[in-house]
């Protein structure tokens, strides 16, 4: 009986890696091999980053390279080597490199197995724990034919800060020969070049948040049950105080590294001390003002120098260990710059744990990210608005106002050096927030700062009794131009929190508004504060919101209200009306899940529809209906009508009566027939 071959077949990495490391070497490049060392920042990142297996450390790359291209900019390069004809690598069904599983955790499988996903998981521990932003991953892989002969597959991407840590191939390569010195900097000018769609973008953004998410719940759950003693507001200032730390300021402020903080018991060497310290100097180069300064280093200190805190215990300070798990678990995130509302994210996850009645909850709940942008494309915010929220909390609002605004800029100003004057403006100088719970306030600071800083005009004022419309820094002797509003006020204020909005119009002298808020202040709750909106500015549109648009933190109908300022109403006014109950969202509030919130039904076109339909009327009907969009009028001097529905016609019209006619015709032959058929008929054929 003939034996039955072994049909499996054998690695052959070892012929890969001499292959491709002899490439290397005739380049005269400066090769790493897996146990040698490329420089301290790099063995440190991948030694701290979780392995391919799940573990943590013990990342070892087949070979690695560091160079440098004509601009002097360096450029870490990775390779990882396979043995298999189909180990190339794995992508999702859009086209990415699939290091993620559908509940977005790292899938080991596919991190392990293939060449280039192994690349772009030691390239991810680069972004996360080191300097570098820009880093070349490639795989390669191969097998033998019948005779012997080596057949080999490479792939290269680039995975950057621009592309979120994703990935993007670069091009189809044979050999190594585009890191050659004389062709590295053709590579380098073709690596450039790359860029996502906005779609493309879109989606990457979208999964990121969805695992900022699932951080931040770990990291919470992580810090309540095992670290004893600390208080809401603690974990809060901690996560603020450890991202401020580890942010640092390129040849100015160095990053913290989590092993620098010592566990020393004397005062000035503790790790809270350590902290502080970074942070102060982080501030200064910032050049904040020094009130605002001295208040983000107080109210940290409260948290950061307290004596259990910094007690050590068995070589550790508990201060130290918390530090380690921010860094490690939420590092990634901000190191990337993901533009999206961070700390608001971290705010409604903190303060998931706390206690609070449902009015106390109405008031901290914070706008999602994409109500967030559908306000600020209502009250029309380019790059040269001036935006400000009377009710600022995690600053979201701004967060997504600022981004609109650094978005047209790059779309139209072509200049590069007018572009970054016009960035710094942006941030420095267009924007203004109050927010007086000084809890809150601090994560308004943390989350401007995190978007590049435009912290400068974030005021720790009552909008309400403190604010003048003057500037908070910089220009503070003048008034803030706002034309732009933007609001989710506090509904236990007064009328709803009308109050803020009437305060805010009356201080502008142009410009829109656009404000959710809960929908019986345009029923009568607010009657008073309407009519005297109404003197001054014109209501445009009257948006009714779906119900569970805040699902799992507070349950209540909100409409969206867009105004245009400084024009009085007139009672001939058409005020444009609009049902967006159905948004083509379906929410949920599980736990456990990877993603409460799906697009089922073409939400974002909907979005879209409801921009265009206020701005430009009937003409951009398409998705929605006369059924849920009303062109209306109302009362000035009601106050009490802003919540309208398009009308239900009750009056038949002739193909009513020739239905009704017809079905009742239908039903008399019917009955007529039966009546005529004996019973033992019925059925035959």
């Amino acid at each position: 009986m003939q034996k039955q071959k072994n049909t499996m077949a054998q690695s052959i990495e070892p012929n890969i890696a001499q292959l491709g490391n002899s490439w290397l070497t005739q380049y005269h490049l400066p090769l790493r091999l897996e146990q040698e060392s490329v420089n301290t920042e790099i063995d440190k990142a991948l030694a701290e980053y979780y392995s391919k297996n799940g573990g943590v450390g013990g990342n070892r790359v087949d070979a690695k390279l560091l160079l440098q291209d004509k601009n002097q900019d360096w450029y870490p390069i990775l390779i990882e080597y396979k043995g298999y004809k189909d180990k190339l690598i794995k992508l999702d069904a859009s086209g990415q490199v699939e290091n993620k599983t559908a509940k977005n955790d790292p899938n080991f499988k596919n991190i392990n197995g293939f060449a280039v996903n192994g690349a772009v998981h030691y390239a991810n521990a680069l972004l996360h724990h080191t300097s570098y932003t820009d880093i070349i991953a490639i795989g390669m892989t191969g097998h033998k034919d019948e005779t012997g002969n080596i057949h080999h597959q490479i792939g290269v991407y680039f995975v950057s800060k621009s592309n979120l840590g994703a990935g993007q191939k670069v091009g189809d390569f044979t050999d190594f020969s585009f890191l050659a010195p004389n062709n590295f900097d053709a590579f380098i000018e073709k690596v450039k070049t790359l860029a996502l769609t906005q779609e493309e973008l879109d989606r990457l953004k979208e999964q990121k948040e969805r695992e900022i998410d699932q951080s931040l719940v770990k990291l919470n759950n992580d810090i309540y049950q095992n670290e004893k003693g600390l208080g809401e507001n603690d974990r809060v200032y901690l996560v603020a105080a450890s991202i401020i730390a580890t942010l640092g300021i390129p040849n100015k402020v160095p990053v913290l590294d989590k092993n620098e903080l010592k566990s020393q018991a004397f005062v000035g060497g503790r790790d809270g001390d350590i902290l502080i310290s970074r942070i102060t100097a982080f501030l200064n180069e910032k050049k904040l003002p020094q009130d605002k300064k001295d208040l983000i280093i107080r109210t940290l200190s409260n948290t950061l120098l307290t004596e259990n805190i910094n007690k050590v215990e068995n070589g550790e300070s508990q201060l130290k260990r918390v530090f380690g798990k921010i860094v490690d678990d939420l590092g990634i995130y901000y190191k990337i710059g993901l533009t999206t509302d961070f700390t608001g994210k971290l705010f409604n996850e903190m303060y998931g744990w706390l206690g609070f009645s449902q009015d106390k909850l109405n008031d901290v709940v914070l706008t999602p990210s994409y109500v967030a942008n559908l306000l600020v494309k209502l009250a029309r915010v380019n790059k040269d608005s001036y935006v400000w929220d009377f009710a600022t909390g995690s600053a979201g609002l701004l967060v997504a106002a600022m981004n609109e605004m650094l978005n047209d800029a790059k779309n139209s100003i072509t200049s590069p050096q007018e572009l970054a004057q016009k960035e710094i403006s942006i941030k420095a100088e267009q924007l203004l927030g109050l927010e007086l719970l000084s809890s809150v306030y601090m994560l308004a600071i943390l989350n401007m700062i995190l978007m590049g800083d435009g912290s400068s005009n974030i005021l720790n004022k009552d909008s309400i009794k403190d604010f003048d419309g003057k500037y908070g820094f910089g220009k503070t002797d003048q008034k803030f131009p706002a034309d732009a509003f933007i609001l989710n006020p506090p509904y236990s204020a007064l009328g709803n929190g009308m109050n803020f909005v009437e305060k805010a119009l009356n201080m502008m002298n142009k410009g829109y508004a656009a404000i959710i808020i809960q929908n019986s202040a345009g029923s009568g709750k607010a009657k008073e504060y309407c009519k005297s909106i109404l003197e001054k500015h014109t209501l445009i549109a009257s948006i009714k919101m779906p119900v569970d648009i805040f699902i799992g933190k507070a349950s209540v109908q909100t409409n969206i209200y867009v105004f245009k300022v400084n024009e009085k109403h007139h009672p001939d006014d058409v005020v444009k009306f609009i049902d967006f109950s159905n948004d083509g969202y379906t929410r949920t509030n599980r736990k456990k899940a990877t993603n409460n919130l799906k697009d089922t039904n073409q939400a974002k076109e909907r979005y879209e529809e409801v921009i265009n339909l206020v701005r430009f009327g009937k003409s951009k009907l398409n998705i929605f209906t006369e059924k849920e969009y009303y062109e209306g009028h109302i009362d000035p001097k009601n106050g009490a009508d802003w919540n309208q529905t398009a009308p239900i016609d009750t009056k038949p019209t002739i193909t009513d009566f020739k239905k009704t006619v017809s079905d009742y015709l239908a039903w008399e032959i019917s009955t007529l027939l039966k009546q005529n058929t004996p019973e033992d008929e019925l059925g035959k054929p």
